[in-house]
């Protein structure tokens, strides 16, 4: 990726509507170079999706819980099963093994604490936990879908 492939992504990552005359002026390029770099962008990889992000509390799921969990069953098979499970509930925005003490970090929006017990249950009925933690976010003080573009650390 050159300078203008992540001036490109920037500019995507704040607004992902922006026409592509818009885009091509802003990276000094006229449409069908920029088109192209985009649609090279798309193939590569690097673009994954352009979506919307909503409004979680105007959604009624303005509750985030991060829950750690902790399981005494790694094998394949149990790690397979957990893996749909997280799938399956759409709740579980964000999922990731972990190292350290903690196997899995779970980030669930929910609509209160209500919510949050039901899927809970979902969760410890599906499978066998070892233990799960859960933390209330009180106050969502930085929210980014925007990742940081940078040159490859040689080119800095």
């Amino acid at each position: 990726m050159d300078a203008v492939d992540r001036k490109l992504v920037e500019l995507l990552q704040e607004d992902a509507t922006l026409p592509i005359a818009e885009l091509a002026a802003r990276v000094n390029l006229s449409q069908t170079p920029c088109w192209k770099r985009l649609q090279r962008l798309k193939e590569e990889g690097v673009i994954r999706a352009q979506v919307a992000l909503c409004d979680a509390r105007k959604l009624g799921v303005g509750t985030t819980v991060f829950v750690a969990v902790r399981t005494n069953q790694h094998t394949e098979e149990w790690a397979r099963q957990f893996v749909q499970v997280v799938r399956d509930l759409p709740e579980i925005v964000e999922a990731y093994r972990m190292s350290g003490e903690t196997d899995y970090l779970l980030r669930i929006v929910v609509s209160d604490i209500d919510d949050y017990d039901r899927v809970y249950k979902q969760l410890i009925r599906a499978l066998p936990l070892f233990d799960v933690s859960s933390s209330f976010a009180m106050e969502q003080i930085k929210y980014s879908t925007a990742l940081p573009v940078r040159p490859p650390p040689a080119a800095r």
